[in-house]
Parts: C-alpha cells; structure tokens; sequence
C-alpha cells in the first residue's frame, strides 16, 4: 500500500486523475477549489467545487459575499458546521444549517447575497462546508430563476456497514433525492468508520469523490484531505477508509453537452451570452434587487475562459 503525496504519482487502476485544489486565503478564512482545474473543467455537471473552512470567525466577523449575479447554473451550498443566511433577488431570505441543502437556480439571471447574520456574530463562531455549481443543459440554461431550500430531515439517508450516506440530490445507492435537478446527477455527504467501504455508483459516466477528512484506499493507494478523484467510465469503484475513518463528497452524473465558458459568477455555452451578461450587470439591468441590501460586487476585471483554462472565477 502506498500513499498518494503528488498528482504526478502514478495512479492505480480504475483513476483517471487527482486533483489538489487552489488554496486561497480570505481574511484568516481558507476556501480550497478543486473545479474548475487545469486537469478538469467538470465532474458530470458539476463545474465549480469549493471546499469552506474548517474556520473560525471571531466576536463580530463573519462571511459577507455582497449582492453579485449568475447566470446558466445552479448554485448548491452544503454546511457541515455553522450558518449562513441567504438572501436572493426573488425575495428570498432564509438561513441554512449543517444537513440543509440550498439549491439556487440562475437560469437567465439571478442575484443574491450570502452573509452571516448579526446574531451569529455575537461569540466566536465556526463555519465550514461545500459550495458548487452545477452548469444547466443548453435548453435550460434561460430558465426562470428559481429557490428551493430542503431540510436534512428530508434528503434521504443510508446507514450500513460503517457508512452513514446523506443523498444531497440526484439518485445513487438505492435513494433518491427530493431536490428536483435539471439533468442526471448524483451529489452524496458520506461517513465512513475506519476500514469500511463505499461504491460508487456503477452506471454514470462522469464520477468523482471529495476527500474531505480522513484518507481513503482506492486499489492500493491512499488518498488524504484534500483530494478530488476523478474515475473512469465503466470500472467498477469503491473507496476504503483509513485508520481514522474518512468523509467524502461523491459526486458526478452524465457528460454535459459541450464545453462551457466562465467569466466570474456566469456560466454559459455562448461566449456572447456571457458578454450580454457583463454589460447588463454594469449597467444595472438584472432587475429586483436584492431586500435588506444596499451594496453589491462591481463586475471585476477579467477574462472570458471556457472552463478548465485558467481561474476565471473569484
């Protein structure tokens, strides 16, 4: 058994690549993004992949992500540990908690802010969890925005054999999720006591798994903290894990339908689309505003990329 410390290892069958995300630093606050990456611009529709914390804020700190717009994607934000308030163009305003699954639609344009409440901000406070966006099929990429919160006591859940699985959305592992998605997917919060095993679901194309915490085997090779793994198509997968047990996201589903492009906080299929959407955030055309907030985030200064060539999110 050997131990995975470099991407370039070579990897055991089965693997198709390791990715070792891009720390950032927000103000003592670490956030580690896996997708998108120069190895993968996408794990099934999943295109962005950002690991929160674990952190601490101090008396009086929080997150504060200011009013800013998407579009063509679905944002999904997934909390182990602390809260954070939502609010959105739509009128929404509603807080998430660890277990809870926020699933914002952009489609043709959305806005909305995420912050951490003022009560919270009264004593020290932890926060950590998992923020991605799924990229919407070409004929739903112009959808009607759209907010749907659900409760942990809803997603259904899997507890055998050492694994505690939580089904965030999609279908896998004999569940199926409530949260309604527009294209095939799987998206998993899984525990996994020292040394027992979880599969990965046999039939979707595009598979991946998110370390977390602990360590996992896969064929002979340990993978730590920190490690997205991308499988191959068709090979039958399953995950060990270490000494000290281990938490994963698995996630994947059906290839997209082309590649996409990212500026910022916009995905699309179309460069020009994304180009309209720059204008009309300048030129303050995205509609209602979002209630409770007088700021936003300027639209900064970068460039257009198709996903997977450079870092073109903030």
């Amino acid at each position: 058994m050997s131990i995975a410390t470099d991407p370039t290892d070579p990897l055991p069958p089965g693997l198709e690549t390791v990715i070792l995300p891009r720390t950032h630093d927000i103000g003592g606050f670490e956030v580690r993004r896996a997708l998108p990456a120069k190895e993968r611009q996408m794990v099934g529709p999943f295109i962005f992949f950002d690991q929160m914390g674990p952190g601490e804020f101090l008396t009086g700190k929080g997150v504060d992500v200011r009013p800013h717009p998407h579009i063509g994607l679905s944002t999904v934000t997934y909390l182990f540990e602390g809260e954070i308030l939502h609010r959105d163009s739509l009128g929404t305003e509603l807080p998430i908690a660890p277990g809870d699954v926020n699933w914002m639609t952009a489609g043709q344009g959305i806005v909305h802010s995420e912050r951490t409440a003022a009560p919270r901000r009264v004593a020290p406070h932890r926060l950590s969890g998992i923020q991605s966006w799924v990229a919407l099929p070409k004929a739903h990429e112009e959808t009607a925005p759209a907010f749907v919160h659900h409760g942990s006591a809803s997603l259904p859940t899997l507890d055998a054999e050492g694994v505690k699985l939580r089904l965030v959305a999609g279908a896998g592992w004999g569940l199926s999720s409530p949260v309604a998605t527009l294209s095939e997917l799987f998206y998993a919060d899984a525990v996994l006591a020292p040394g027992a095993q979880v599969p990965m679901p046999d039939l979707q194309e595009e598979r991946g798994a998110y370390v977390f915490a602990g360590s996992v085997e896969v064929a002979g090779q340990v993978f730590e903290a920190g490690r997205m793994l991308v499988f191959r198509a068709g090979d039958r997968m399953a995950l060990k894990a270490g000494a000290q047990g281990a938490r994963l996201l698995l996630l994947g589903g059906a290839a997209m339908d082309g590649p996409r492009y990212l500026f910022w906080n916009f995905v699309s299929s179309s460069r020009d689309r994304i180009e309209q959407a720059k204008v009309d955030w300048a030129r303050d055309r995205f509609g209602t505003p979002v209630p409770g907030e007088t700021e936003w985030i300027p639209l900064p200064e970068k460039k257009v990329v198709r996903a997977g060539e450079g870092a073109p999110t903030s």
